[in-house]
């Protein structure tokens, strides 16, 4: 990252620094540090310029400020009193909305001198073998936790927040009995297990790009073990909606590329698939599909959340409720007769149902026509980044029904569209993709 514009530097901090902000106790929040003097920086530049279908993104911002007025009401068959953790979860939910605004802006505004597209999607190549690396401290050693610097200096009712904790406690894996017996699945270095797996397969897409179709020699050679070495956390994850997101991806591939390309992705599948199947690994995704008990738990929460949502459809309330009962019985907390009692959170189960209970189908519409508007309009570009920014609007659609968007997957689906806007302003046109022979990488975008 050498060379790097001193106005680029903010960006290089969260991605290539993600670990350090991790360490700290920031994390997903890193994002919220930078954004003021991202900010500032925009305020100097005016005007600023902003994509098309941005208009959406800015009502469904409004509409969460509108949704403040429904924080102390209750949907039927919900529990709990309004107090300082419901407020504090709006509130840095409205932080991070805001941050990301103002991050997606400033890409937007940066030349392409002062950050080439390539040394942008290098960033989220390295922010992906971060990402292995996290899973494979949390295949090996799942019980690694520490208190960072951040929750040590909160007050103890702003870090008991359940919330907050996730963000600011880092860990290495969340240890669950998915399988029947405690198995670790990794979640370093973000927020939770679900989170991680949204992120890889999204950083995957990146790292591709900037290492084998824009990769001299050494990277593309390198490309291939350390795919197999991401495999072992993909896998032990346990995470059926990232399996499903990496199939979905090699479809979208076949159906993208030119005939060199799809014989690539075809051949690149079958080694995967091959190994695999010869692997140890095989059994343990084996195990998972036959273990599909927590359909029962997301079949509950969701239907709460819509039968919640048709009671406030268009501002929603703000913030999730907590559901009375689960899908086994109506008694509420855990007990020593009914360890799996409890009250699962609205909306905790994907993007899409939070959208439902904080700010009603309104909100859920902006969200959906934001990221397919932006999937239509740059449907046309077959340039690498195009063709990957494309894959990851299609896979932030699929995602929102399996996980939320915040924290730190909705700051890659949004840096994601930033490219797509980026790449849109080129002077020309460039070749299609080749995944072959490196000599025949696509030219890169000049941004004007």
């Amino acid at each position: 990252m050498r060379g790097l514009d001193r106005a680029a530097w903010p960006i290089a901090a969260l991605l290539v620094g993600y670990p350090v902000w991790w360490a700290l106790g920031f994390g997903g929040l890193a994002v919220v540090v930078l954004a003021p003097p991202m900010a500032l920086i925009l305020w100097r530049r005016r005007p600023i310029r902003v994509p098309r279908g941005f208009g959406i993104w800015l009502l469904l911002l409004a509409g969460y400020l509108v949704s403040s007025v429904m924080l102390a009401e209750m949907p039927p068959d919900t529990y709990g009193e309004f107090g300082a953790g419901r407020l504090i979860g709006y509130l840095m939910r409205l932080s991070l909305y805001v941050s990301l605004t103002v991050m997606v802006l400033y890409l937007g505004n940066l030349t392409e001198r002062e950050l080439p597209q390539l040394a942008l999607v290098r960033m989220l190549g390295v922010l992906f073998l971060t990402t292995v690396a996290g899973g494979l401290l949390g295949v090996l050693a799942p019980r690694v936790e520490f208190t960072s610097p951040v929750e040590r200096l909160l007050p103890g009712w702003i870090s008991g927040n359940s919330f907050v904790q996730n963000l600011i406690h880092p860990t290495a894996a969340q240890v669950q009995k998915v399988l029947g017996h405690a198995s670790p699945r990794p979640e370093a270095p973000f927020e939770w297990a679900n989170a991680w797996g949204s992120n890889v397969s999204v950083l995957l897409v990146w790292f591709v790009v900037g290492w084998w179709v824009y990769g001299g020699p050494l990277r593309r050679l390198a490309v291939p073990p350390l795919l197999a070495l991401a495999a072992v956390p993909i896998v032990y994850s346990l995470n059926r909606g990232l399996w499903i997101g990496l199939g979905v991806a090699g479809a979208y591939l076949v159906l993208r590329l030119g005939p060199r390309g799809r014989v690539a992705v075809c051949s690149a599948v079958a080694a995967g698939v091959l190994a695999f199947v010869l692997s140890p690994l095989q059994t343990m995704v084996a195990q998972r599909l036959d273990s599909p008990h927590s359909n029962d738990i997301r079949a509950f929460t969701v239907t709460s959340t819509i039968t919640a949502a048709g009671t406030s459809p268009v501002i929603g309330y703000g913030n999730t409720r907590n559901a009375m009962g689960n899908h086994k019985t109506i008694t509420t907390g855990k007990s020593d007769w009914c360890d799996t009692c409890g009250h699962p959170p609205l909306g905790s189960d994907g993007q899409l149902w939070h959208l439902l209970i904080t700010q009603g189908f309104t909100g859920a519409a902006l969200y959906v026509a934001f990221f397919a508007g932006a999937a239509r309009r740059h449907w046309g570009d077959r340039s690498p980044i195009g063709t990957a920014g494309v894959l990851v609007m299609v896979l932030t659609l699929l995602y929102m029904f399996v996980y939320d968007g915040l924290v730190t997957p909705l700051s890659l689906y949004l840096i994601s569209f930033a490219l797509l806007w980026r790449n849109s302003r080129d002077e020309r046109r460039p070749s299609p993709v080749a995944l072959s022979a490196p000599d025949d990488q696509p030219a890169l975008p000049r941004s004007r």
